[in-house]
């Protein structure tokens, strides 16, 4: 299988205070980690490149760990969470697929009890491509509170022959949550919907 060659990762914080109503007792934190790497299927068609799910493995848990660090390091304290891949122009977009199960798998171990489905966006790009990573609850896709995406991208990537990988957690509702629908406190958990 091919070896993960990593050219650089990025991390990205920031706390919301308003979204232009009253300041929030708490802010809301988002989080990002990227990594770009080598694209080892660059220029050509493979047939099976699922092996290499396994090669990401090792990346996708330590940019989740790197991640729940930057938040503060509290697993309950992450209630949403997302993932995403560009493809640079001489990758195809099933490569950007490989990402499901390193990245999502990755977050779903290190927060513990986390029954939804990590949602996911991909697409292919230029150096400089950005990408709305779509966010909901780990628990519950259906918290409406909780929808929410946010915009990643690495101003020098993906080259042609790259990828760059995802990783959104937050911590809390949007600011100024209000238009209904299932509430977080309301979640029972039994089948990651509602």
């Amino acid at each position: 299988m091919p070896e993960v060659k990593v050219r650089k990762r990025l991390l990205i914080t920031e706390e919301i205070y308003h979204e232009g109503g009253p300041v929030a007792a708490v802010p809301r934190k988002r989080g990002a980690a990227l990594a770009v790497i080598e694209n080892p299927y660059a220029g050509r068609y493979v047939e099976d490149i699922t092996g290499f799910m396994d090669d990401l493995k090792p990346l996708g848990l330590a940019m989740a760990q790197e991640l729940l660090a930057a938040l503060g390091g509290d697993v309950s304290a992450v209630d949403g969470y997302g993932k995403g891949s560009i493809v640079g122009a001489a990758g195809e977009l099933e490569h950007g697929a490989l990402w499901h199960v390193p990245g999502g798998y990755a977050m779903r171990e290190i927060l513990g009890d986390a029954k939804a489905i990590v949602p996911s966006a991909k697409k292919v790009g230029g150096p400089g491509t950005k990408l709305d990573v779509p966010i909901t609850h780990v628990n519950a896709s259906y918290v409406r509170s909780h929808f929410d995406s946010m915009e990643v991208g690495v101003p020098d990537s993906p080259r042609a022959d790259e990828l760059v990988f995802a990783l959104v957690m937050t911590c809390g509702p949007r600011v100024h949550a209000r238009v209904g629908g299932l509430a977080a406190d309301q979640i029972k958990g039994e089948d990651g919907l509602r």
